[in-house]
């Protein structure tokens, strides 16, 4: 168990971040009121709002020039400086203002985008993932009073939860506006709410539409079953075979890394992934190694008659949507041909089958924690949380990180984040603990000033 976190001295820092925090936690309910569901074209006018809600904070904060910027066809970008003092390096502050669908607003216990306080902790969509982490960067630099120790870039991006499709040619266009020296990402999570991390792996992302043909028409299970089969049943024959009896991921030729970080609780991990009693967890080797450094495959879609609508027919056709994690160290286009193969390979019976790639890939990406910046995060991040900083891998996939990296070689990437294990990042009832959100924020004001007297 962490160490209980350490009373602060009061400073200038600590007084100006403790000052900060009730305008932000004010601020961050009405970012969160606002339904910047880009994926949903019904909510284009509520992202393009939100944009200019975090504008209007930008300048608020002292900012020296604020833009809204976006590539042909995506999301509104939010880009704001504050001008370095002589000789400070520049920091690039990256948060994103869009947030998933609700996934059903009535299963919500209140409202997704009526945020509300139940025991320390602020639920809504959009409260942990991610405008906790635009208010975080907002919040440092009113604690500042808009003059930074640091040149401050803030990029807020509007399309995050879409997959970034045009992040890459907003960096090209914007590379001027954009360089730094240091990019800090506010978009992951901590272990603990007392125990800070900084992410050093991610795994990556592809998928592929399996479809499955057996029939020119549907036929009479009575009249042709036994001798002639049904798409549907190859289809689950092949979904079958990729996992072996471990649950390990059984397409051949992927990337699989090991952990030294210590096993989780598995009561707890149980209890936060909602695992009905008597479900066994899938794969072998440590949850961090299962979890970070091995791949993992999902069936999240199957086309087929609903139950309530089956009728005792064959069906000529059937088709799935799989999605696979994959390691870091992997090639996301080697795996997903791979994953076509595996799939190719065990669909029986001479079963026809179409397989279609998904468009959308990320690939795995691991971080350096080497160097005066990374030195800087673990100082200012262990004294704002009273614990020392971990470092932690993540399970899904951010494929802007290595597109930053690719762009600007010369730059240190820090992933933090103010999540927790209970936030529920895209799912149900999603919430951030208002506690760790004040140490977030006051470990970000402090890596500022650290970066001010030791360039990275």
């Amino acid at each position: 168990m962490p160490e209980q976190p350490v009373a602060l001295p009061a400073t200038p820092v600590t007084a100006a971040v403790t000052a900060a925090i009730p305008g932000a936690r004010a601020d961050l309910e009405r970012l969160v009121s606002i339904p910047s569901i880009w994926a949903n074209p019904a909510h284009a006018d509520d992202t393009r709002r939100s944009a200019e809600a975090v504008a209007e904070l930008a300048r608020g904060a002292g900012a020296a020039d604020v833009t809204i910027i976006a590539a042909d066809g995506g999301a509104p970008a939010v880009v704001a400086h504050w001008p370095a003092p002589d000789g400070a390096p520049t920091v690039l502050l990256y948060a994103h203002h869009d947030v998933q669908p609700t996934g059903g607003d009535e299963h919500w216990t209140s409202p997704p985008f009526e945020p509300t306080e139940r025991n320390g902790r602020l639920y809504g969509r959009g409260a942990a993932d991610d405008k906790a982490g635009v208010m975080t960067h907002l919040a440092v630099l009113r604690a500042y009073d808009g003059r930074p120790p640091v040149g401050v870039t803030l990029f807020i991006e509007g399309e995050e939860e879409s997959g970034s499709p045009t992040l890459a040619a907003l960096l090209r266009e914007h590379h001027d506006l954009l360089t730094s020296d240091v990019i800090v990402i506010a978009d992951s999570a901590n272990p603990s709410v007392d125990v800070p991390a900084v992410t050093t792996s991610l795994r990556g992302l592809v998928g592929v539409i399996v479809e499955v043909a057996m029939l020119e028409r549907p036929g009479h299970s009575g009249m042709y079953g036994g001798p002639v089969g049904d798409a549907l049943t190859a289809l689950c024959h092949a979904l079958a075979a990729l996992h072996d009896e471990n649950g390990d991921v059984a397409v051949p030729g992927l990337a699989r890394g090991s952990s030294e970080a210590p096993d989780l609780d598995e009561a707890t991990f149980r209890s936060d992934a909602g695992l009905l009693d008597g479900v066994e967890l899938l794969g072998t080797g440590s949850i961090p190694e299962r979890l970070w450094h091995k791949p993992a495959v999902a069936v999240l879609g199957l086309d087929a008659p609903r139950v309530d609508d089956a009728s005792n027919v064959l069906l000529p056709r059937a088709r799935a949507f799989v999605s696979m994690r994959l390691a870091p160290g992997d090639d996301a286009l080697k795996a997903q041909a791979a994953l076509t193969e595996h799939l190719q390979a065990n669909v029986p019976w001479g079963a026809q089958v179409t397989i279609t790639p998904e468009a959308g890939i990320a690939e795995p990406y691991s971080l350096s924690t080497t160097g005066t910046a990374y030195d800087a995060a673990r100082s200012a991040f262990a004294a704002a949380y009273g614990n020392e900083v971990v470092e932690t891998g993540v399970g899904g996939s951010i494929p802007f990180i290595a597109e930053f990296a690719r762009t600007f070689p010369g730059a240190t990437v820090l992933v933090t984040g103010v999540g927790d294990p209970a936030s529920r990042w895209h799912g149900i009832d999603e919430s951030l603990d208002l506690a760790m959100f004040g140490k977030g924020v006051l470990g970000e004001a402090l890596l500022l000033a650290e970066l001010a007297t030791d360039t990275p």
